[in-house]
């Protein structure tokens, strides 16, 4: 549920190390195939990185980390963190609560809509 609880916001921004998802790839490989040992199988199907859920439109961008991660260098890390949400919050301040509340809506009426690419 946490994954989900902080997706609804007009933007969703992910630091580019790191994962996102509605359960850990050990919870899915148990659950799908009775086997913690298929961890790996399961994180590639979970599609939990930035770049994965950027292509399909579950984050709306990714912030870079320092070089080696954000957890080699916190200062840095939170400065272009920062960068990033003023400049995302500047944007949202261009529309009006109307807009914003529609925009959302669409956006998550867009997702999990997948095809099948046969037609």
């Amino acid at each position: 549920g946490g994954a989900l609880a902080i997706g609804v916001g007009d933007r969703v921004l992910m630091l580019e190390h790191s994962v996102y998802s509605v359960i850990s790839p050990e919870g899915c490989a148990s659950i799908l195939w009775g086997d913690k040992k298929k961890v790996e199988q399961a994180a590639d199907a979970l599609n939990l990185t930035a770049t994965d859920l950027l292509r399909q439109k579950v984050i709306d961008e990714i912030v870079r980390e320092p070089l080696g991660g954000a957890h080699r260098n916190h200062k840095r890390a939170a400065i272009l963190l920062k960068k990033a949400v003023r400049s995302n919050l500047g944007a949202l301040l261009n529309h009006s609560s109307d807009e914003l509340v529609n925009r959302r809506y669409d956006k998550f009426r867009r997702m999990g809509v997948f095809t099948n690419g046969a037609g």
